[in-house]
């Protein structure tokens, strides 16, 4: 089993840029697909951005590509979330979550992903 602590959401402007990270602890000898979700009020949770822990691959959802990356840094177990250029429709709880593979299924489905984390808030506003 994996624990997900996220942290850096916070509140910023329209236009700036915002971290967010994930550590795992536990089994974190293991593979995973490590994805960050968000969720606004009122919204489904939508798949951002994932990352594979063993290879470094990425994946990214057509609604942030170009503003949004992702990356892993495996000796701390830490997943980031880079998010430049901030809208409003970004503001959202920002959760990450963790499959072990296989990996046959739609990464943005937040039903195949078992762990979680509590969340961090993101809020873009003037």
């Amino acid at each position: 089993q994996v624990r997900l602590l996220e942290s850096g959401g916070g509140s910023v402007l329209p236009g700036e840029s915002l971290n967010v990270s994930c550590v795992a602890s536990g089994s974190t000898e293991q593979s995973y697909l490590i994805t960050w979700f968000r969720q606004a009020p009122g919204k489904e949770r939508e798949g951002v951005a994932g990352v594979f822990t063993n290879t470094g691959g990425k994946l990214i959802a057509n609604s942030v590509l170009g503003r949004f990356t992702v990356s892993r840094e495996k000796a701390r177990h830490t997943v980031t979330l880079q998010m430049r250029r901030l809208e409003p429709e970004d503001s959202a709880m920002y959760y990450c979550a963790a499959a072990g593979p296989p990996w046959n299924f739609p990464w943005e489905t937040p039903a195949h992903y078992p762990y979680w984390g509590q969340g961090t808030q993101v809020t873009v506003s003037s």
